[in-house]
């Protein structure tokens, strides 16, 4: 039985190419947190929600190209990615508020506890509707 050839081994390796991909994007994400918030000192919750949208610009483009070979036009996956990344943005800025305000944690181990959780949403929202093929 050849592993590789299994829908859970092509799924997994699909999962892992997004969540590379994505760890690009995060990487733009959180240069934007450190330089708002430790630079600029900026309130951490804003400045977590200015770097996710930096890195939701470069997600889309990944995600679309690489990930997804989607040939769904713009006009018609890009709300769909925003969509899902704004409920994203939603549950990262409830997620740092709960974690830095509520809790009294740091703010990077918070974002990469709430990117952790986020990684998993965004993969299965965008696998399921945002870049799912379109039916004829």
């Amino acid at each position: 039985m050849d592993l590789a050839a299994t829908p859970l081994i092509a799924r997994l390796r699909h999962f892992l190419l997004f969540a590379a991909l994505g760890a690009l994007g995060t990487l733009a994400q959180y240069a934007v947190l450190v330089a708002l918030a430790s630079g600029a000192e900026i309130d951490p919750v804003a400045a977590s929600t200015a770097g996710f949208l930096t890195g939701g610009v470069l997600n889309y483009l990944l995600s679309r190209r690489i990930a997804f070979r989607s040939d769904r036009p713009h006009s018609e996956a890009a709300p769909r990615f925003f969509l899902v990344a704004g409920c994203g943005l939603v549950f990262n800025a409830l997620m740092m508020a709960g974690f830095t305000r509520g809790l009294g944690l740091p703010y990077l181990p918070s974002q990469l506890m709430a990117t952790g959780l986020l990684v998993v949403w965004h993969y299965a929202g965008n696998l399921l509707w945002t870049f799912r093929p379109a039916r004829p």
